[in-house]
Formats: C-alpha cells, structure tokens, sequence
C-alpha cells in the first residue's frame, strides 16, 4: 500500500479510502443494494489487511447503521490512532424542521449523533455532504471550526460543489481565522471530468486533497454496457448520472474493455489506474462488495497507464452537464 500526505495537512492516508456507502440495513434509507453487518465484516477487516487506514462513511447512508456497522468494525479490526475515519454531514435524518442541511444545530447535533453510531470519541475527517443553500456560509464554517476545537473532529472537508462555492468557503474561513477545508471529496471518472475544468486547479492551487467519490462511475466501467446488476437497477441517483450522455460514455466503456483485455487486467483497475495517474487526486474512494474488488483496486495502484493509452481514453469524452452537486 502507497501512502500520501492529505492536502497540506500533516495527515497520511492510503493511497485508496474504502467507501462504506455499501455497508448498512438494506430497508433504512434509499440504498437497497447494501450488504448487512455479516456481509460487510469480512470487507472491512480485508481492507485493513491490504493496507488501507482510510475509511469513508456518512450519517446518511443507510439512515446511520452504516456508520454502527463501521463503527463496530473497526474497533474490533484495528486500533483507532491508525486508522483515518471520515463521515459526513448534510442529508437529512428525520422529517420537519432542523432535520438535515448545515445550520449551527443540525451540525451540533448530527456530530454527536455520528459520534455514537460509530462508537468514537472524534473523526478524523469532518465533511459537509453537500453546499447548504438555505444556512449562510459563515454559520456553518463557524459551526465546523467549534466542532474542531472541541475534539470531535480532527479536519474538515467539503464534498461536491461549484468552484466559486468552495473558493467562497475558503476565503471566508481563512478571512475569520476558522479552520478551512482540507479536503474536496468530488466526482470524477472516465465518463465524468468536468470537476478538471476549475475544481482539481482549485484544489492543486490552495493545497487541497482530493478525494473523488465513485471513480468506476458506480460500475459501468467495470463491465460492458449492457450487462446489469443489482445496484444498477435500484440505484435511483445513479441513473441520474448518465441519462443524457450514453452515446458517448458507451464508447469510452468499451475503449476500457480493450484496454484492459489488451493489458489482461479487470477492467476496475484501467479505470482506477486513470483516476490515480491524476496529480491532484490524493485518494479515491472505493466501493467493495465482492471479494476480488477490493484486490483489484490495490492492483491498479501498480498499473501505469501509457500516454497512449490515456490519450485513446480521455479523446472519446464529451463535454457533461454539471451533475452530483444535489
């Protein structure tokens, strides 16, 4: 396993962050794909033997069991100083008044309610899901930085937005002295690179780590067009994704499959290896719910894409509307 320093921070996470979005009860939430506490075991003890010390969730995910199912993990598989815990804040965990978004409130008491599910003192890593556009900027970096002071968490990071939005959160931090953004937690893949525009510049400009969410564009680019899963019908917000581009994104799929029979590789790792050759990205974040996901994505830190290769990838992409931010 590689190691990196997150963004400016003195913090060294693994070259991959395991993403637990996969790992919570089927019936909470909106995620009925989601393996079990039995199921999700035996990933997240594998991820620790491989290496990885960064683990990704949200308080979201599953209506919160994926955080108890990650919590309980983790303290009976590793010591808590070595590893690197990260949830999020925004979505909404109950109905009425004050039960999601990024208010004073709702993020004083969505740490605490994190805190418990995942049976820890303080996270490592502090994200905001989503940009807030009904609590002020100000109220809730304030609201972060207290969070930091107090011991809860350790950094802060912010997950996919404008550029002018994060640049806005930057300076305003920086201008009343509250802890800033350390992290971009955005979304990037062969088959959506807009965040390349202004967002990775941003970030490799203020020192920023990046930390992409769904690198194998939640599958497809790990298995021909056509072919399904069970995920990739219920996945209501993945299909949101790619509605209005397949023409395209279909080309690039199958320009993966080549790449990767060509190379006798699974195709999860030419499309991980691409994300990885990118210089502003620290960590992706990876999804496992098979046994040989997770080996695949430890492969493709080794797998070095030719600039040829690159060039017959990224010469197929069409410009994408703006997406994720919601």
């Amino acid at each position: 396993m590689e190691y990196k320093r997150l963004g400016k921070t003195g913090l060294e996470v693994s070259r991959l962050c395991l993403g637990c979005m996969s790992y919570g009860v089927s019936d909470q939430g909106t995620h009925e794909w989601t393996l079990g506490e039995d199921q999700s075991r035996p990933f997240i003890k594998r991820a620790l033997e491989l290496g990885i010390n960064f683990f990704d969730t949200a308080n979201v995910y599953s209506a919160g069991t994926s955080e108890e199912i990650v919590g309980r993990a983790l303290k009976d598989f590793a010591k808590r100083d070595e590893i690197v815990l990260a949830t999020k804040v925004h979505g909404r965990m109950r109905p009425g008044a004050n039960g999601g978004g990024l208010s004073r409130k709702a993020i004083m008491s969505e740490i605490d309610h994190s805190l418990r599910r995942l049976g820890t003192d303080y996270v490592d890593l502090y994200q905001i899901h989503r940009w807030d556009y009904d609590s002020p900027i100000e109220e809730t970096l304030e609201a972060l930085h207290d969070v930091v002071k107090a011991g809860k968490a350790r950094y802060i990071g912010a997950s996919s937005m404008y550029a002018w939005q994060f640049t806005k959160a930057l300076y305003t931090a920086d201008a009343n002295g509250w802890t800033r953004f350390a992290t971009m937690q955005d979304y990037v893949n062969l088959l959506y690179r807009e965040e390349e525009r202004e967002m990775l510049p941003l970030c490799k400009a203020e020192g920023i780590g990046v930390i992409p969410w769904s690198p194998m564009a939640r599958g497809r680019l790990t298995r021909d067009w056509d072919e399904t899963s069970n995920r990739l019908e219920t996945d209501q917000f993945g299909k949101t994704l790619y509605a209005k581009t397949e023409e395209a994104d279909r080309k690039i799929v199958e320009k993966v499959g080549e790449i990767a029979k060509a190379r006798g590789v699974p195709r999860a790792q030419i499309a991980l290896a691409w994300v990885l050759s990118k210089p502003e990205i620290t960590a992706p974040i990876v999804g496992a719910t098979k046994p040989h996901h997770l080996d695949d994505a430890v492969a493709a830190l080794s797998l070095k894409l030719t600039s040829e290769e690159v060039e017959s990838l990224e010469s197929l992409y069409v410009p994408h509307a703006t997406t994720g931010f919601s």
